[in-house]
Parts: structure tokens; sequence; C-alpha cells
């Protein structure tokens, strides 16, 4: 006996939207340039397979069952997703990736990556995008792992030769605690010695192997680990704990005094941002790549993928 899969083919589902545009068994045959009986047999042979009745035989009219009103419509949708396959497939042979996948470190500005994701939907590509959210040496692993192609707010260099970058910009870190932690008071500079008293606010390193990158931290020092730099921006802004924040992430919160920066007695951290991509190994292929590269060759969106930032 044959299965649902043996009749379910797009020929039997087109056939089954004649007979319902139709509106009975003899015009679908004309129109098909069957014999009404050879169109009554393959109706027969989906209902078997279903082990269900597709038309109430007691009228004239080809009347659908409920089961058979069903299959109609999700015949219908399956067409259309076929022929949309069929377009992306075309698409897809002209150069654009079926997906292109941009790891984002939590540096990034996200309003500006999804400005960028809109400018390149509007374009009609075939290519799906996917956004991962990383952090510190997650970025780059995401990229050098196989699992991203384009890589933004990479703060470390690769020696993968098959990995590309370009910086995005520089970024400077200030030591900054509530106005309400018992540091906002102390006598400037602080040092390591009276930092240590205190809790610090780190953000977990989403490297999958290694013990990935810290910053800032002292030993013996209690840490609050959280899950992203917008989490740090809130719990130090809850005098949770203190530590180094990108200036441009806090700056909204300094300015209206939410945030007090405190100098410190180590140098000031500035970091090199970059973003990296994976070879194209064919000169034709690669065009969603392609566009987000040319994007970031301007000043304008560099910048802003650095700057543009909301509060938490």
């Amino acid at each position: 006996m044959q299965t649902a899969r043996d009749v379910l083919t797009p020929d039997a589902l087109a056939m089954l939207q004649a007979i319902a545009a139709a509106g009975s068994f003899a015009a679908a045959a004309r129109d098909l340039g069957l014999v009404p009986s050879a169109l009554t047999y393959r109706v027969r042979q989906i209902e078997d397979a279903l082990d269900v009745l597709l038309y109430d035989r007691s009228s004239r009219q080809a009347r659908l069952t409920e089961a058979g009103a069903e299959l109609v419509r999700e015949g219908a949708r399956l067409l259309a997703d076929m022929d949309a396959v069929a377009n992306r497939v075309k698409r897809v042979a002209t150069g654009w990736e079926p997906q292109l996948t941009v790891a984002v470190d939590g540096i990034i500005s996200k309003a500006t990556v999804m400005e960028l994701c809109q400018s390149f939907f509007a374009l009609g590509p075939p290519t799906r995008i996917k956004l991962r959210d990383e952090t510190l040496s997650g970025t780059l692993e995401a990229l050098t792992s196989g699992q991203a192609d384009l890589a933004l707010g990479v703060a470390e260099s690769s020696t993968n030769a098959g990995i590309h970058s370009k910086p995005l910009g520089d970024v400077s870190f200030v030591y900054a605690v509530a106005p309400h932690h018992p540091l906002a008071g102390a006598p400037e500079p602080l040092n390591d010695e009276l930092i240590r008293q205190h809790r610090a606010v780190a953000v977990a390193d989403t490297i999958a192997r290694g013990g990935g990158l810290t910053f800032g931290l002292l030993g013996g020092q209690d840490v609050f680990t959280v899950a992203n730099m917008h989490d740090k921006l809130d719990a130090q802004l809850r005098g949770l704990g203190s530590g180094f924040v990108p200036e441009c992430m806090a700056r909204v919160y300094i300015e209206t005094g939410r945030l007090v920066v405190k100098a410190m007695d180590r140098p000031q951290r500035i970091i090199r941002v970059n973003y990296a991509w994976r070879s194209v190994t064919q000169p034709d292929q690669g065009r969603a790549l392609k566009w987000w590269l040319a994007q970031l060759e301007s000043p304008a969106t560099r910048a802003a993928l650095l700057e543009r930032h909301r509060g938490v």
C-alpha cells in the first residue's frame, strides 16, 4: 500500500487545487487534460493512503470534507513554500550565502546592528541573518570555530590565516561606581589595596574552551559575574559592585550623576576593537558578507557601532 509520502507529491497537491478551483471533478479533468475516471482514481489513491475521505460524494459537486479542506489549504502552503525554496536556490546560485552569522560583542551598539540588518533586508536578498551575542574571547572564537562568518567587537588578534580583521576604533574604559557605593567618596587615586576590599562586577567570557579573558580583577577580590555588559552597568548602577566600564556605554549615566568616575593609580585602559571575518573561498561567492564589509568601510558606521548605546 502506498504511504502518504508516496501520494502527496507536488503534482497531486496541484491536482487537488485544480479540483477546488474548478468546483467539480469533470471540470477539473477537462482543465488538466485527463479523463474523469483517471482523476477520480488518483484522488482515491490519496484517500486510501491517508485513510480519510477528502470529498463528499453524495453531491455532484466536488464538495470537500473538513479533512479535504485542510489538505487543500496545507497543500497550497506547501506549493508556495516549494516555489520559494526554488527561487531562493536560484538566487543563492548567484553568489548569495544561504545564511550569514554575525557574532556581536556586548560592547557593540545593538541599535546600529539592527539598522544594518534593516538596510540589508531591504535589498530582498535570499540570505538569512543570524545574530549571536558574545563576550570577550567568545566573539573571536565564534569566528575561528566556524560558528560565525563575521564578528563585531573583537578585542584580540587571531593567528588563523583564514581570518581577516580591521579596526572599528578605540574604546576607553573608566572605573565607575554608583554615588551611594562606599568607593564613591574615597580619596583619589584609588589603589588596588582599597579596591580589593570591595566586590567587583565582571562579565562572563562566552568562550567555550579555556579560561577566557578577565580585565581589572584583583586576586582575592569578591566577584559578581553577570552575562553581558548591559547587566554589568545595571549592577554597578545599583551599587552591587564596581569595575571598569566602556566610557561610551556609561557616558549617559556619568553625565546624569548616576555613575561616578574614580581616578586610579594605574594607567587608563584603552582597547582597540576590531571587526573580523572568515575568508570567502570562491571569488564569486559571499555577496552578503561583501555587503556587510562594504558598510563597515564607512567611518560613520564604525563610530555608531561603538558609540550609539541606549540606557539599561
